[in-house]
């Protein structure tokens, strides 16, 4: 599908492209690289691509694909390092969970000629880094593309397809609508979990123990998303900011009226809750996303 495809960035989802893409023949070469030595000699003993540097530019030059795969907050500094290295032709796209922000932070480092594509793969784990690199991590997970009013339709299909073929469910969104979304379905939950796992370490005291000894199921869940990579998290929250304000002062009041029922025995109003939700969990699986 491509000649040359190069990773800006080499972690969970940089290194999964790498081993995807690689199964599955979609690039003769795959390159990568990545600010941190340490990081690119990692990448290098664990043959996730051809060749894992630390030149951004140099890894980009004569790739026909960049994707670049950092933190949300450095894809605009990571964009421009790069620009005088893309080739005309080429596509340049991003796996940023927050679109609005890195569609400007990007956009004006784009050269004329250059075919910008934003997408967003909702996929991931817990964990970071090379070494959290996994194959068909992205099989059956859906991959938002945001294309731009000018984007290059020709380019904006190719994309599609090699996200097909790495195993996505592939569909297109508005970039506002992309962030307006993530804000509820992964964004809070991932605050959320921050908050009661940090809550839980704060009123634990010399009961720490204990609470981790008794940790139940639902507990252990949100250690895991709470587990997230904290610069990745940072990022997200501070570059759609607006969303989650908007999603956190919904939450505050649902939880509020969660906090009356309680306090007032009404047992009627809890259940009625739990029901819906139930149906929701339902129809997740249903959709095969759980």
């Amino acid at each position: 599908m491509f000649e040359k495809i190069a990773l800006i960035g080499i972690g969970l989802i940089g290194g999964s492209i790498a081993l995807e893409a690689r199964k599955r023949g979609l690039a003769k070469s795959i390159v990568a690289a990545t600010r941190s030595a340490e990081t690119a000699a990692t990448a290098n003993r664990l043959k996730l691509v051809d060749h894992c540097g630390t030149d951004l530019a140099a890894a980009a030059k004569d790739a026909d694909l960049v994707i670049v795969c950092t933190p949300v907050g450095a894809c605009g500094p990571a964009t421009k390092t790069i620009a005088p290295a893309l080739k005309p032709g080429c596509i340049v796209s991003d796996v940023g969970s927050v679109k609005q922000t890195v569609i400007a932070d990007m956009a004006p480092h784009i050269p004329a000629g250059v075919n910008f594509v934003p997408a967003h793969p909702v996929a991931g784990t817990e964990n970071s880094g090379p070494e959290a690199a996994l194959l068909d991590l992205f099989q059956g997970r859906y991959c938002i593309l945001t294309p731009l009013p000018d984007s290059d339709a020709a380019a904006v299909d190719k994309l599609e397809a090699f996200w097909k073929a790495l195993g996505s469910e592939v569909n297109r969104l508005d970039p506002a609508n992309h962030d307006r979304i993530l804000a509820i379905t992964s964004h809070l939950p991932h605050l959320i979990a921050y908050t009661i796992v940090g809550t839980a370490d704060d009123l634990g005291g010399h009961l720490n123990s204990e609470v981790l000894k008794y940790a139940a199921g639902g507990f252990r869940d949100f250690t895991r998303i709470a587990a997230s990579d904290p610069t990745m998290w940072r990022d997200v929250f501070m570059n759609n900011r607006e969303a989650v304000l908007e999603v956190l002062q919904r939450f505050q009041e649902d939880l509020f009226y969660l906090q009356r029922a309680i306090r007032w025995g009404e047992g009627d109003k809890l259940f009625d809750l739990f029901t819906r939700t139930r149906e929701i969990r339902r129809a997740l699986i249903h959709l095969h996303q759980a």
